[in-house]
């Protein structure tokens, strides 16, 4: 059944309606989740006058039912462990193209898996402990235990000792996120997820990765960076279903140049355990045996202990809680924003929809969150980072001619220390407007340029106007200024064609 949409007014007449009929609550408002939206909403809500409790499960960097920890998946089991360590196999690269720079690097040089492992795991906690002064600071009540909502207005929190207290707030928010799924592959239980891949106590030296996602391809550069034999497997042609397919090409010479064995068109069949480790057995029959295999398969909203069926909030066939633009479910009082929804699931889109909810419902100021021209980054390596259209979605959508400009060269850092990978560069114009309706970059620092790219698009730059930046130099960053050169048009209605 389909969500009415809220407009501002009826926003504005169901506010009014509410304080006409005020009751005493414990809360204004209550979260269910402290990652990183469920903190933001807290904060924010607090900040705005708002009286706010929060829940979140206890520590510890594995999540599963009954732990996770303030900070959620991103800064514990997700984003920032996952960074730490692809800056850590960065250096494995690092060290190869030093010795044409001049850098003697005599006998060999060991990586130490134990001693990042014990780093990240230093600084997951330090950032957990700054989240909790962050609401602290806030005046934000944190409870420490699984919450799960038992009416409109009603929130059960469970404690550590298995005692159950329930708390009453006018405004219900769920911020609970996502979390990892395995593949009903006989012999899945022998596999890991990306929750296990980031504490690993043991370094794999075979690593078999099942996926074509961002944490695939992410996982397989870190531990190929790290000196692992690795084995990517997944379904399609290309990596990175979704993204802009040259791109995706280029994604995947780049993990092949560094030495990552591609298996397309491949799943797994069977997992067994041997005393030489996991055998795998894959979908064309072949064998292979490997130290960790990871599934990098998906994820799924975290919402099934919640009870929200039994309290009447909409959940799509994923599990994903239902709403409108405003982010309010069909319970009036029952919101949810981040992961749990399944719209964009991104931290920064979570902090987006949290901060528009936060001005909602208690800063007077209805708001709508803004899913246009949201940048994203895969942090392979070397990464890839895009805003906006990708040429396959820009020809789907287009109401005339799309002109494509590429740029493909070796970055000047390649040139003294001989690493033979290519940088790519791409824009999507609209020819009718002259707008810049898609960016797209594989190469190093490719998030750090596209950050600044998106702000153009969200500005609705035109090529004229990237034409009449000056660049700076030398700088792989400038040629987004410089690509006067269209590589391709295409026609309104034709298909893509890549030149790859």
């Amino acid at each position: 059944m389909a969500r009415k949409m809220l407009s501002d007014g009826e926003l504005n007449n169901a506010a009014a309606a509410e304080e006409a009929t005020e009751t005493h609550y414990d809360f204004d408002l209550f979260v269910i989740g402290a990652g990183s939206g469920g903190v933001r909403a807290a904060r924010f809500s607090a900040n705005n006058g708002a009286k706010v409790g929060i829940c979140e499960l206890p520590f510890h960097p594995i999540s599963s039912e009954e732990i996770g920890g303030v900070g959620g998946t991103c800064v514990i089991r997700g984003c920032v462990p996952k960074k730490i360590l692809v800056y850590g196999a960065t250096y494995g690269g690092e060290l190869e193209d030093a010795r044409n720079y001049g850098w003697e690097i005599n006998g060999n040089v060991d990586f130490n898996w134990k001693k990042l492992l014990q780093k990240k795991t230093d600084e997951i906690l330090r950032l957990n402990n700054i989240y909790k002064r962050l609401l602290a600071n806030a005046a934000v009540k944190l409870y420490e235990g699984e919450g799960r909502i038992v009416g409109p207005n009603e929130v059960e929190v469970r404690q550590i000792d298995g005692t159950k207290i329930s708390y009453t707030a006018k405004h219900i928010l769920i911020a609970t996120g996502s979390r990892a799924q395995k593949p009903n592959i006989p012999g899945h239980e022998l596999a890991i997820t990306s929750d296990e891949a980031l504490s690993l106590e043991d370094f794999p030296k075979r690593a078999i990765v099942l996926g074509g996602g961002y944490i695939a391809v992410e996982f397989a550069s870190i531990w190929r960076g790290m000196g692992a034999t690795v084995d990517l497997f997944f379904r399609k042609e290309l990596p990175l279903r979704g993204f802009d397919d040259e791109m995706r090409a280029l994604v995947a010479r780049n993990l092949e140049g560094r030495g990552i064995n591609l298996h397309p068109q491949t799943s797994l069949a069977e997992l067994i355990k041997t005393d030489d480790g996991i055998k795998v057995i894959s979908s064309h029959g072949e064998e292979f045996v490997a130290d960790v295999v990871l599934f990098a398969t998906g994820r799924i909203p975290n919402t099934k202990r919640l009870n929200l069926e039994a309290v009447g909030v909409e959940l799509d066939q994923a599990g994903a809680v239902k709403v409108d633009e405003y982010s309010r479910t069909n319970i009036p009082s029952i919101w949810a924003v981040g992961d749990a929804t399944n719209r964009i699931n991104l931290t920064p889109v979570a902090l987006m929809e949290a901060t528009c909810f936060a001005n909602t419902v208690f800063g007077g100021k209805p708001t709508k969150a803004d899913y246009t021209n949201v940048a994203c980054a895969v942090f392979c390596i070397p990464p890839l980072a895009v805003v906006g259209l990708s040429e396959e979605e820009a020809v789907e959508k287009a109401a005339g001619d799309i002109l494509v400009f590429t740029s493909g060269f070796n970055p000047m850092k390649n040139t003294i220390s001989g690493r033979q990978e290519k940088t790519l560069m791409k824009l999507i114009v609209d020819e009718k407007t002259d707008k810049v309706i898609g960016a797209s970059m594989c190469g190093p620092d490719a998030a750090e340029i596209m950050q600044g790219i998106a702000i153009a698009l969200k500005c609705g730059a035109t090529k004229a106007q990237f034409d009449s930046t000056v660049g700076i130099h030398p700088s792989s960053a400038e040629e987004f200024v410089t690509m006067r050169t269209v590589t391709r048009r295409i026609a309104y209605k034709a298909k893509p064609q890549t030149s790859l």
